[in-house]
């Protein structure tokens, strides 16, 4: 009888001590914690939107030690109390602001973000909270997660870009792109994906490369435009697409707000259009230049072509158009263009198969002009039937040398000014002969130039080294300039002809220009 009970006190100790195990580790359910996420289903890329979370302890047990965390998507932008998270895109809120969650108590948190991304993009936040239950040591954790969609991208991103491109030509495209977003986009970029057989060229502006744009700031209503100039080489009726992409770098890694594609037909060219500018193909235009242009077309294609029309337009402040001559064309001075007509010329009656053609005109470039840009170009469009061709011709910058003597006893005061024009100019220097019957005194001013003033008592030469000369310099901003005294001895001449010299950046080429010598 005794057995029995000591086995009857040994199976009732297991069965308590089994019990008391048990209730430690499962006397709870985690759904009475109630956890969700309150939010918008779609929202527009950029867009300030509010997500909700709430929890409610629906239990009869305190729940202690509270520990919550809101995760964004990736990419997402957000405002300043987010520097508090605990990783990427996560804002954890510890229990000494959440404090004991009672039986029966209801919270509510706020967080706030911009979403980024393609439209159709779906964006997921996710919510945890962890807590301890009262008398338990275990910690329980309830999750939950809300789903937005990207309904809207409201930014302007398209090509402008012809369906049709004839294989082996320099053709122009465009990226289009505006902003109608609340918020301000930055560091924006957009890239380009060209078919195979594209020729890049240039771009209007620059890019980092061939393929890639950046920008530092797009504001509601602004925009801008890339222009890219290449040529596609391909079989007759092949299809080429373009492809571009226009987002946001972020912690180094780009997110495409926006694609887009477009595809172009090769087509077989039926007029080739060249011209020369005073006999050369890469002509560099000078201020006051007599321009001559000689414009050439031949028939490439299968068929002879008749009544032909040809238009020259020439675009740019630097031409004076009243001094425009043509012997067969007709000038328009509305738009600046020269029309030919097949009446007057006989090729553009009846060009054979591959016969060619031509026309031409004179025209004098202004002496100056003050337009302000910089890297100063001249441009013309030709047109023939559907033929098109855009021509681009640098022009040098203008280097200009002002001398002036004022006289006091028989001392001559010599003051030098240099402006220059157009282009950004390095190595300028000035230079003038000092006559046999002159004395060279040694004051010069400003004191800032007098180390760059030399005299070569042996060839009688006076030099200035002016040095490098941003375009505009003395047209948009004050112009250089030197002073220094002569005595003249004997003769007339109180100092030979001035002359300025320097290197053109754009161009790539040398410039002089000269003033004339002054005498009593």
């Amino acid at each position: 009888m005794r057995k029995v009970i000591i086995i009857i006190i040994v199976l009732a100790a297991i069965l308590a001590v089994a019990g008391y195990w048990y209730w430690q580790r499962n006397p709870y359910s985690k759904e009475i914690l109630k956890l969700e996420i309150l939010g918008p289903e779609n929202a527009s890329i950029a867009q300030e939107i509010e997500y909700t979370v709430k929890y409610k302890n629906n239990g009869d047990v305190r729940l202690e030690e509270p520990r919550l965390i809101f995760e964004f998507p990736e990419y997402t932008l957000l405002p300043t109390y987010a520097e508090a998270s605990v990783g990427k895109g996560r804002i954890e809120i510890g229990p000494e602001e959440l404090g004991d969650i009672y039986p029966g108590e209801e919270k509510t948190f706020r967080f706030k973000g911009r979403l980024l991304g393609k439209q159709g993009e779906v964006k997921t936040v996710k919510s945890w909270l962890s807590y301890r239950v009262k008398n338990l040591q275990a910690r329980y954790e309830s999750t939950t997660t809300f789903s937005t969609v990207i309904d809207s991208v409201p930014l302007t991103f398209d090509f402008d870009l012809s369906s049709r491109v004839e294989a082996g030509r320099d053709f122009k495209f465009s990226l289009n792109y505006f902003s109608s977003l609340d918020y301000p986009l930055t560091d924006l970029g957009i890239r380009v994906e060209y078919p195979e057989g594209f020729e890049f060229l240039g771009s209007e502006p620059n890019g980092l490369d061939k393929t890639e744009w950046e920008f530092s700031l797009l504001n509601k209503a602004e925009g801008g435009r890339i222009e890219i100039r290449g040529k596609l080489s391909g079989e007759f009726k092949d299809q080429k697409m373009f492809k571009a992409a226009i987002g946001v770098w972020q912690d180094d890694e780009f997110i495409i707000l926006k694609e887009i594609t477009k595809g172009v037909e090769i087509t077989k060219p039926q007029l080739s259009i060249f011209q020369h500018i005073n006999g050369q193909s890469d002509y560099t235009a000078s201020p006051d230049d007599l321009l001559h242009y000689e414009i050439f077309f031949r028939n490439i294609s299968d068929e002879p072509f008749q009544d032909l029309f040809l238009a020259l337009t020439l675009n740019g402040d630097g031409f004076d158009f009243d001094t425009i001559k043509s012997e067969l064309g007709q000038f328009q001075k509305g738009d600046n263009s020269v029309i030919w007509d097949w009446r007057d010329v006989p090729e553009l009656k009846f060009l054979g198969q591959g016969k060619e053609g031509k026309v031409d005109l004179w025209i004098n470039l202004k002496n100056d002009w003050t337009s302000g840009e910089k890297n100063a170009i001249i441009r013309n469009t030709v047109l023939i039937s559907q033929a098109k061709e855009e021509f681009e011709t640098k022009v040098n910058s203008k280097l200009e040398i002002t001398q002036i003597a004022s006289q006091e006893g028989d001392v001559y005061t010599i003051n030098w000014m240099a402006k220059n024009y157009f282009n950004d100019v390095k190595n300028v220097k000035v230079k003038a002969i000092l006559p046999s019957g002159a004395s060279l005194f040694g004051n010069v001013s400003p004191g800032s130039e007098s180390s760059k003033f030399a005299y070569d008592s042996g060839s009688r030469e006076i030099v200035w080294m002016v040095g490098d000369m941003e375009a505009g310099t003395g047209v948009f901003s004050e112009a250089p300039s030197i002073s220094f005294q002569i005595s003249l001895d004997f003769g007339q001449t109180i100092i030979n002809e001035a002359v300025i010299t320097g290197e053109d950046q754009w161009s790539e080429q040398s410039l002089e220009s000269e003033t004339i010598a002054l005498s009593k």
